[in-house]
């Protein structure tokens, strides 16, 4: 190593030990972080009162199709002006770290990009990063002001969640900044979710649903 800087060389029993007291800290953290899910898995919603129309490669579809027929809705607001040649560059390394969407859908979630670029600027993108998420334009409506995706100081990248009840939309949770730093997996996703991982160990409001331990599959496994 020359005389590069590195952490000191220890023996394998000192460098263990280290680990050990490392660890420690590493479970507190993830005890934390389930008390938090917890919390955000009870918090309370506000309804969805107003239409919102968006373009899609399928036409126009509504905040309600967006759902396509499951319970929960996982919206990302990506960074892309309507004059804009190209995504944000910060919005397209969390879009590429997002995990395929069987593992959402299995536990009745959707997840889709909303943008307020065009649509044909969207697919352009899309085609060159190489996504299949689901991508729809808010371009000419309300949608980006009123969720805080875009304000007078430009666009903001924001994750929004929501849960169907019927035709009922609910806003359950939301978070940008820095939030969106920790997202990509199926886990992290879910855990933003009012249902969460589904799994037996989760504090979860009464009669919501739960599934087994370790139930997750390769994305082609789920059947229908």
């Amino acid at each position: 190593m020359g005389d590069q800087a590195h952490p000191d060389i220890v023996t394998e029993e000192n460098w263990q030990a280290a680990i050990e007291k490392l660890r420690v800290k590493e479970k507190e953290l993830t005890k934390a972080q389930d008390a938090i899910n917890a919390m955000r898995r009870q918090l309370p919603m506000v309804k969805v009162e107003k239409d919102y129309a968006f373009k899609s490669e399928d036409g126009t579809v509504s905040l309600l199709d967006l759902f396509d027929d499951r319970k929960q809705l996982i919206v990302y607001h990506f960074m892309f002006a309507p004059d804009a040649e190209a995504g944000c560059p910060g919005c397209s390394w969390v879009t590429d770290a997002m995990s395929h969407p069987a593992h959402l859908h299995a536990r009745d979630t959707s997840i889709v990009l909303i943008s307020r670029a065009p649509l044909e600027k969207l697919m352009r993108y899309k085609q060159r990063m190489g996504w299949d998420l689901p991508w729809v334009s808010s371009f000419g409506s309300d949608f980006n002001y009123d969720f805080n995706a875009t304000n007078e100081e430009g666009e903001n990248h924001v994750a929004s969640v929501f849960l169907r009840e019927g035709d009922n939309i609910y806003r359950t949770y939301y978070t940008d900044q820095r939030g969106v730093e920790h997202l990509g997996s199926h886990w992290t996703w879910l855990d933003l979710t009012p249902y969460g991982r589904q799994e037996p160990w989760e504090v979860v409001p009464e009669g919501w649903p739960k599934g087994e331990m370790y139930w997750d599959k390769r994305h082609d496994e789920y059947g229908e």
